[in-house]
């Protein structure tokens, strides 16, 4: 049974009568994460809420990806391509030479501050309104133990949650702490949230990507490389998520040293990549935000590379390939629906260039407004919406 489909900028390949079998189970909308490659994912939504389509009953989101959920959510139409385009470009954001220098990191408080303030004025009020008695989730991961959680965006802590989801270790200055637990960017452990989605009970899960659905040729690379291959078999990659998780935690001295050689490999690899483009490229990880080369952010790094850090690239490597997986051929009791750009996107997850990120969020509108054109066909039900779901905008 295939119980996939892919809906990109340029076109639509989805079983129509499979996915009819799911129209009408509880409906999750994911979003990835990508830094400013969210740009995309803002396209996608902002079209969305320019058709007044909100059909879902719950909403999972990580790093970027729950920042653009936010906006949609409160329905203000632009401003998470407003926050990418304009905020995260900004030398208050972040600078590279200066991270470098170690005079200044990631400052998602200082962005934080201009969220609220004019001219964006992010409006919680609406969002909790719009939202109703259903549910919204940002992704973290917890420092004590690197599993995921997922915290309501909408609760009295809004800010620290939106922030936690977001803050990537070594880049942002230190870790959140929301009710005397410590949490770090959702990416580490839970690039995609969609496995939580199923787990939750959702049916049929829209998924928004930062990166084309093909399997890349990172992802080739890592499955045909035997030291890798070895090291996969070792730690159990068959073995469920809370298993391989806790085995992490075990870090035995065999596994850290294999994985330790091939960071070195990856990272001479980055150098040569970064040297090509003669240009500063800070990373194009999935976990930096989501997508890409995550192991280009260590040289960056230097002795602020630690064991810790190693230990939360080790579970957002396995994490992520196992989402990978659960995405291909997910279970036969959920369909899986992504959303994402047909090639890779033009914009990195920082550093990217304006006229990068306005093609990025131009495709973005094309494959939301592609899949707003195909919902009805797709689901057999017109493109209804929540009660309290739209206001006037």
């Amino acid at each position: 049974m295939n119980n996939t489909g892919t809906i990109t900028d340029q076109g639509i390949a989805v079983d129509v009568t499979t996915l009819n079998k799911y129209a009408n189970g509880r409906h999750a909308l994911v979003a990835q994460g990508g830094g400013q490659k969210g740009i995309f994912t803002a396209g996608v939504l902002d079209s969305f809420l320019e058709a007044a389509l909100d059909p879902f009953d719950v909403f999972y989101g990580t790093s970027a990806g729950a920042l653009n959920l936010t906006s949609y959510l409160c329905r203000q139409k632009g401003l998470g391509k407003a926050f990418i385009n304009e905020l995260t470009v900004r030398p208050e954001f972040f600078r590279l030479f200066k991270h470098i220098r170690r005079k200044q990191r990631l400052d998602l408080d200082w962005a934080f501050e201009q969220l609220i303030a004019p001219p964006y004025l992010l409006d919680i009020d609406v969002g909790r309104f719009a939202l109703g008695d259903r549910e919204a989730y940002a992704a973290v991961t917890n420092i004590h133990d690197l599993h995921d959680e997922y915290l309501p965006i909408f609760s009295h802590q809004w800010s620290d949650v939106l922030k936690a989801t977001c803050a990537i270790p070594a880049l942002y200055r230190h870790e959140v702490k929301i009710d005397n637990q410590l949490y770090v960017d959702g990416g580490v452990s839970a690039a995609i949230p969609a496995q939580e989605a199923w787990r939750q009970g959702a049916r049929l899960i829209t998924v928004i990507r930062t990166e084309p659905v093909a399997l890349n040729e990172e992802m080739q690379d890592e499955q045909s490389a035997n030291s890798l291959n070895a090291f996969l078999n070792r730690v159990g990659l068959e073995q469920p998520l809370g298993a391989i998780q806790s085995r992490i935690a075990e870090r035995t001295a065999s596994w850290r040293l294999d994985f330790d050689n091939f960071l070195k490999q990856r990272i001479a690899r980055s150098k040569l990549i970064d040297t090509e483009q003669k240009k500063p490229v800070l990373n194009g990880g999935r976990w930096l935000f989501g997508s890409g080369d995550v192991y280009r952010l260590c040289h960056l790094l230097g002795d602020q590379f630690d064991a810790g850090v190693m230990d939360m690239l080790l579970v957002h490597h396995q994490t992520f390939t196992l989402t990978h997986n659960f995405m291909i051929k997910p279970p036969d009791d959920c369909f899986i629906l992504q959303i994402a750009p047909e090639e890779p996107l033009r914009s990195s997850p920082l550093l990217s260039k304006p006229e990068d990120l306005e093609f990025d969020y131009q495709l973005g509108l094309q494959a939301g407004k592609r899949f707003i054109e195909q919902y009805t066909a797709l689901t057999c039900r017109p493109p209804v919406v929540h009660d309290n779901a739209y206001l006037n905008f």
